[in-house]
């Protein structure tokens, strides 16, 4: 990996999406470090991979890409997600346990790449295991404080990999959550915020977890951006959807890489709208952006 300042990092989960077309690169910290380098921005996927063809295979896809990278091979398999996706395009993941990116170590690099990162995603998958837990933990630690840095919790509730001490400990840790409809009444209930609307859930978890904002998707009925003193929302629009794979993480993708090129929350949320919209229209979770999305912060 090239050294550099302001670097943006997806830490988490590197795998393949086996899907009904055959199997490609997956995993939301690729995803999103991806997107973000669409944008001219240093994108940094942070994951592991096992020592076999699979992990080898998302390396090489990574460098094809000219993605900037910390994957060390571990003694585990690579992983794989079987992907099966319904009428309307909407995936069901079936996850599989003990492989290589529930093992990230932390180390050495990672801790110099952490005090060069302007801001991270990271997930409450990856958590699943106490090694990348730690290793999570350990790098929002070790990342600079200030205004212009991101903590972006896109909290990922998939299967039974979750619980409501990994997901507070990830709220106390972000600046930001991105959360979607489904998964807020899941939160909501473990917090006990179940008879409130949803904007008011929403602002009890900017209150209570000392947020600067919490981005929230509601599929085909828009989306929400909701800060202390505003709230942007953008409906969402009308495309032919292939699948839906990774448009959740090019939509954090989109609006980080806007707001750190100084454009407003507005602004930002609708680039994040556009690209996502996009993204549904292609299969897989990499397709390559249209310049005229790309340009619109560029």
């Amino acid at each position: 990996m090239e050294k550099g300042k302001n670097l943006i990092v997806g830490i988490g989960e590197a795998l393949w999406d086996v899907l009904p077309e055959g199997k490609k690169i997956g995993g939301a910290p690729a995803n999103f470090a991806y997107h973000v380098s669409q944008f001219g921005l240093e994108g940094v996927v942070v994951s592991a991979v096992g020592e076999d063809a699979l992990g080898e295979e998302i390396l090489e896809n990574f460098r094809k890409k000219n993605l900037q990278y910390i994957v060390p091979k571990v003694p585990f398999p690579t992983g794989t997600v079987q992907v099966t996706v319904d009428s309307a395009g909407v995936p069901c993941y079936d996850i599989r346990r003990d492989v290589a990116w529930d093992n990230i170590p932390f180390t050495d690099e990672l801790e110099r790449l952490a005090g060069q990162t302007c801001a991270v995603c990271f997930g409450s998958l990856a958590q699943r295991s106490t090694v990348s837990r730690n290793t999570i933990l350990s790098f929002l630690e070790a990342m600079p404080g200030g205004d212009g840095r991101y903590k972006i919790f896109d909290i990922n509730l998939r299967q039974n990999f979750y619980c409501k001490e990994i997901v507070c400990g990830s709220l106390e840790r972000c600046n930001v959550l991105k959360i979607n409809d489904e998964e807020l009444e899941i939160v909501s209930r473990m917090l006990g915020y179940e008879r409130m609307d949803m904007q008011d859930k929403c602002s009890k978890l900017l209150e209570d977890f000392s947020l600067r904002m919490v981005i929230l998707t509601c599929g085909v009925d828009g989306s929400y951006v909701i800060g202390r003193d505003s709230v942007s929302f953008m409906e969402t629009p009308k495309v032919l959807v292939a699948d839906t794979v990774g448009a959740g993480d090019s939509f954090t993708a989109a609006f980080t890489a806007a707001m750190l090129k100084g454009k407003t929350v507005h602004e930002a949320h609708r680039l994040a709208v556009d690209v996502s919209a996009y993204v549904c229209t292609q299969n897989g979770a990499m397709p390559e952006l249209p310049e005229k999305l790309i340009h619109r912060i560029i």
